[in-house]
């Protein structure tokens, strides 16, 4: 979608020493216990202009990759700088310009990579993991949304001495602009309900699971609609909502949503798609007590969204409760 320039863009002026604080904790879950996390942050970065959702995409892709060079563990530092690249730096590193930028850079400790792999990194669909560990994306999905917010990456690498990765987005002199009031208010983004999670994408599913987690939420989960179906079939407790991506193999979220509604009728649900809410409506898809979240989004967008669409549902009956724990047992 990025590609095809099928995707809003809201561009907003921040902070990315503040991106980066938000996001220090799930990092952390992310890279686990075998690998040290350490931030070297500017005391007084610039400011760019960015889409949030797409700046934390970048950090998530960039964060991923690191781990996934590090299976037995190691160190990954992520830096802020403010930079001026000169007219030097610009002609031995096509297509940057010379001029004043916030400098971002993900280094790991881990295998590093050789020339011809180098070449083919950004590359879309190409990967080194073996069958169903990766899907080619997260690097070139980088460069997409680093190039179109008119900044540069580059790596460094070298066999057996670890990858940096260097973001330059262009140094803007403009205000920060207020972010979500989700900030102000963060005790209205969790709850304590029960959510059944259905995401093909394990990155995805995972990143959506802790973020729920964090808030109270009761969440099981599922890779694909068959999963789904059984989880909630073996579920004996009340599932106040589903979250499905639209688009899987086998089951898709629509069908899905369509079963589980049948035995378990007051269910909420909230899609999760890369594609374009009018599309998603024009399919049937969107009814009563269902809802739609269009990808990529920030996890605060993602807990604010959930906790609409609970907020929005209908008192539950306690007889549509036993309906739905005998249905499942």
């Amino acid at each position: 979608l990025l590609f095809s320039r099928q995707q809003v863009v809201e561009p907003k002026v921040m902070d990315l020493n503040e991106v980066l604080g938000s996001m220090d904790k799930m990092l952390q879950r992310i890279l686990g216990e075998d690998v040290d996390l350490v931030s070297i942050l500017s005391k007084s970065p610039g400011r760019v202009k960015v889409d949030p959702s797409h700046v934390e995409q970048v950090i998530l892709n960039l964060v991923v990759n690191a781990r996934d060079a590090m299976p037995t563990g190691g160190k990954l530092t992520i830096e802020t700088a403010n930079v001026v690249l000169d007219e030097d730096y610009a002609r031995n590193h096509v297509p940057a310009k010379a001029g004043p930028h916030v400098m971002m850079a993900v280094s790991d400790t881990g295998m590093g990579m050789d020339r011809e792999t180098q070449t083919r990194i950004f590359e879309p669909f190409f990967t080194t993991k073996e069958k169903g560990k990766g899907t080619g994306l997260g690097l070139s999905t980088v460069y997409g949304i680093v190039k179109q917010s008119n900044g540069y990456v580059f790596a460094q690498t070298e066999v057996g001495a670890g990858t940096t990765f260097n973001v330059y987005l262009p140094r803007v002199e403009e205000s920060a602009e207020e972010q979500s009031p989700a900030k102000a208010a963060p005790h209205e983004a969790g709850g304590c309900e029960t959510v059944l999670l259905v995401e093909d994408e394990e990155s995805v599913r995972e990143l959506v699971r802790l973020t729920l987690v964090s808030r109270g939420y009761k969440v099981i989960e599922a890779e694909n609609g068959e999963c789904g179906l059984h989880a909630a079939e073996m579920c004996k407790d009340h599932i106040d909502i589903l979250i499905t991506d639209v688009v899987m193999p086998g089951i898709g979220g629509r069908e899905l949503a369509k079963n589980l509604l049948s035995i378990r009728p007051d269910i909420s649900v909230l899609y999760l798609s890369g594609y374009t809410e009018d599309a998603v409506i024009t399919q049937g898809a969107l009814g009563p007590n269902i809802a739609f979240l269009q990808k990529p989004f920030t996890l605060q967008n993602l807990a604010r969204k959930v906790r609409e669409v609970l907020r929005a549902r209908p008192a539950a009956d306690p007889a549509l409760k036993s309906l739905g724990k005998s249905a499942s047992s």
